[in-house]
């Protein structure tokens, strides 16, 4: 199994256990996120590309993957999530090299998925 989708799968468990432990806000935080990621002023693609972009500038190995996985789904290319990461290096200095990398191999991992 390809890393981040593994990742994805590690936390699909705990994260089922907090939605049940607190569903009223667990319910408000899913509807502000389909509010959030709809196409707008900015499209989807841009939203997840951003969210990717933050994403790797707080280390989040769980929210690379959602929001790689998110990019790929909503069309984004491979370019724009490469120019993406360039505004994480540039925000974010050395620590955005090494996580920077992870997401675009999480962008490649689920595009694969994609072509199968």
């Amino acid at each position: 199994m390809a890393q981040s989708q593994q990742t994805l799968d590690e936390m699909r468990g705990p994260v089922q256990e907090l939605r049940q432990a607190i569903p009223e806000v667990w319910a408000a935080y899913a509807d502000m996120h389909r509010a959030v990621v709809k196409d707008g002023a900015l499209s989807a693609s841009m939203k997840e590309l951003i969210g990717l972009a933050i994403a790797v500038t707080r280390e989040c190995d769980g929210c690379i993957a959602a929001h790689a996985r998110g990019a790929v789904r909503r069309g984004a290319s491979r370019e724009q999530v490469a120019e993406a990461m360039g505004v994480a290096v540039l925000l974010n200095g050395g620590p955005a090299t090494v996580w920077g990398p992870r997401a675009l191999a999480a962008y490649d991992e689920f595009a694969a998925a994609t072509q199968r």
